[in-house]
């Protein structure tokens, strides 16, 4: 396959597995508006190594790889680094948020669902879609649930495949487990409400920061969440990146999608002059 560039938009916080497939995937999109997934990923691009488990400021940066399809994912956006090393990464330049997003949204929303039943339907067979930009019809509800607060044994499988992730710092140190689950309640443009859970890095991180910012304080840190996931991004113009997860796209499951990223520039409040 030949060289790559790949505008990163979204990745996926940290997941322990049997393998270390699904461990962090990042998502982006190539020239021509095409998504493309790239798993694994090196948890030295991603992580701030000083421990503190925030995403490094990758997101809207152009990278150039050198990258494989993956032959043990049907999925058609699915590739791997083909130098685990990532020696040959370039990282080239980021694309701010100047007037109001311009040129990201030039890129990002050139293919944007607004029913969820379409996509759906796009991600059976043969299309296997399974990234896509999705426009919900009505305002975000921010949910959560508290779940366990420790890795299960999962961690002893990625603590022998460290050597892929080049770093000699423990994945809990790197990685701290979650304590809440996030989800999504919105509705699309037939009026059908869904609930879909966020899997994307930056909720995590704000989570971690509002708890620290809370002194440790829970219930403040999870309102200091919902103000900005809800309140905030109420007031946005506001579209979802989905993605599936291999298990249950390939189960075939009623909504293999999942939450991976938020687009959220302002509303455009006048009409642009040509």
């Amino acid at each position: 396959m030949p060289r790559k560039r790949v505008l990163i938009t979204v990745t996926t916080y940290p997941l322990p597995s049997r393998s270390h497939d699904e461990l962090v995937c990042t998502a982006g999109m190539l020239e021509d508006g095409q998504w493309i997934r790239i798993y694994p990923v090196p948890l030295s691009f991603l992580l701030d190594l000083k421990g503190s488990g925030r995403v490094k400021n990758v997101k809207y940066t152009w990278i150039e790889i050198d990258l494989n399809k993956r032959l043990d994912d049907f999925r058609p956006e699915s590739h791997s680094p083909v130098n685990y090393d990532f020696r040959d990464l370039v990282i080239h330049e980021k694309i701010e948020t100047t007037d109001n997003w311009e040129e990201r949204k030039q890129i990002c929303l050139q293919n944007v669902y607004t029913n969820m039943e379409t996509l759906i339907e796009d991600s059976k067979s043969p299309k296997h879609t399974s990234l896509a930009v999705f426009k919900p019809a009505g305002n975000l509800k921010l949910m959560w649930q508290e779940v366990a607060r420790e890795w299960k044994d999962e961690w002893k499988d990625l603590r022998k495949q460290l050597d892929l992730f080049a770093t000699d710092k423990t994945p809990e140190s790197l990685i701290p487990k979650l304590p809440y689950k996030f989800s999504y309640v919105f509705t699309d443009e037939t009026g059908k409400q869904r609930k879909m859970m966020i899997e994307d890095w930056e909720i995590g991180a704000l989570y971690w920061n509002c708890l620290k910012m809370a002194e440790g304080n829970e219930a403040v840190a999870l309102e200091k969440v919902k103000q900005k996931y809800e309140d905030e991004f109420n007031a946005k113009d506001i579209y979802l990146f989905l993605g599936t997860t291999k298990k249950f796209h390939a189960m075939g499951a009623p909504n293999p999608f999942v939450i991976i990223g938020v687009f959220y520039p302002k509303k455009e409040t006048q009409t642009k002059l040509f």
